[in-house]
């Protein structure tokens, strides 16, 4: 067993060393790799996800899991109720008729109130303790690139080997026993053994609220060390005080701090005019603002030298009120060189909003700011005065 680097009392998860990472962009990429897993399963399958519609893409992982049962594989998938609305109750029964184990995270309910604001955003897939992939991808169509050359939603996914398996191991299944009424069969946990010419990782998570944020915690401390650069891509910016605040000081002490945003392809539109409230600050102290036009931008990393955090969570203040979220962190050059690569390329794609065009942009879209703003103003104050009440028992 290795002795973890870390032992900080702020962390569900250590620190540990020895990981390998690779990072997979876009549904061809990460669908096939996900489904080759699946289909090489011997022992059994965790799969939780939010976004979960049926389709093409749900039909192929619904035929491999499963296939999978099939072998003697344990099938453990647990969906978030809302964000797995739309797949249909056939495939939900054809699931659970082979043997599947489906549960579902917070039912919807009439009498639920705010209650049901509180969802499971997390995205997993770990097979035999050997792999884990996260990133911020859905089982739907809107993610496959054959399907839809054109409007496909760009994405990326992170494949890992090593010790922090074991930690995403041990989520699931705490996640699993709070909310499924299916009990789990005893599995052994995975081996924390740091892997030749890996790096050091750790899972970060994050609860219910701002406080518990291990996700943010990250961000605020690995801006305020950078020496190089700070980029960060997120599918909704909306982003708290201490995360802006942390981007601006960082750009005035001339750290490269960039955001790579959607443009005009979003699946929440109001969402771009509500976090575009806050370009003109961020533009005069120096931070660059990129708008991506080739389709939806749904990715989720923040890139600060060479250390990286991909996963469900992004820079929007709704996540960090009603989501369980949570991030893979993983310190590499070759991996932070690789992602740098591929903010690049998006860069060139996307329109970069300078200070003085921003100055200059129409009554109308100034109006759309304070619309949506003002109405995600109100909305935010109401989840402030339910913070005291509480939600789903899930420790960050």
């Amino acid at each position: 067993m290795q002795a973890p680097l870390s032992k900080s009392r702020k962390y569900r998860f250590p620190l540990r060393s020895g990981n390998r990472c690779a990072m997979l962009v876009d549904g061809q990429a990460f669908f096939g790799a996900m489904l080759e897993s699946i289909d090489t399963a011997r022992r059994y399958i965790f799969l939780e996800m939010y976004l979960v519609e049926s389709g093409q893409v749900a039909d192929r992982f619904i035929t491999a899991l499963i296939m999978a049962r099939g072998r003697g594989v344990e099938v453990y998938l647990l969906l978030d109720a809302f964000g797995s609305y739309y797949l249909h109750r056939r495939d939900r029964a054809r699931l659970t008729a082979a043997g599947v184990h489906l549960a579902l995270y917070n039912a919807l309910r009439l009498t639920g109130g705010r209650r049901n604001l509180f969802r499971n955003h997390r995205k997993l897939l770990l097979v035999d303790g050997e792999i884990a992939y996260t990133g911020g991808t859905g089982i739907t169509d809107a993610f496959d690139s054959e399907l839809d050359p054109d409007r496909y939603w760009h994405e990326g996914m992170l494949a890992i080997h090593g010790p922090c398996v074991a930690d995403w191991h041990a989520l699931f299944v705490e996640t699993w026993r709070r909310w499924a009424k299916i009990p789990m069969a005893e599995i052994s946990p995975p081996a924390t053994v740091p892997l030749a010419e890996g790096f050091p990782g750790r899972v970060a998570v994050h609860g219910h609220n701002l406080a518990s944020s291990e996700i943010m915690r990250s961000y605020l401390r690995h801006i305020a060390k950078s020496r190089r650069r700070v980029w960060l891509a997120t599918a909704y910016f909306i982003p708290p005080w201490k995360l802006r605040r942390a981007l601006r000081r960082a750009a005035l002490r001339g750290i490269d701090v960039r955001l790579l945003l959607p443009g005009p392809h979003s699946d929440h539109p109001e969402v771009r005019h509500i976090g575009s409230r806050y370009y003109e600050r961020l533009l005069r102290d120096g931070v660059r603002i990129f708008e991506y036009q080739p389709r939806f931008i749904h990715a989720k990393a923040m890139l600060c030298d060479n250390w990286l955090s991909i996963g469900s969570s992004n820079a929007d203040r709704w996540n960090y009120r009603w989501n369980l979220e949570a991030n893979q962190e993983i310190r590499s050059p070759a991996l932070g060189e690789t992602v740098a690569a591929l903010f690049q390329e998006n860069f060139s794609e996307s329109v970069e909003i300078r200070a003085a065009d921003w100055r200059r942009r129409s009554w109308g879209r100034r109006l759309r700011e304070w619309f949506w703003g003002e109405l995600a103003r109100f909305f935010l104050w109401l989840g402030d005065r339910s913070r005291g009440r509480r939600g789903p028992r899930d420790r960050p």
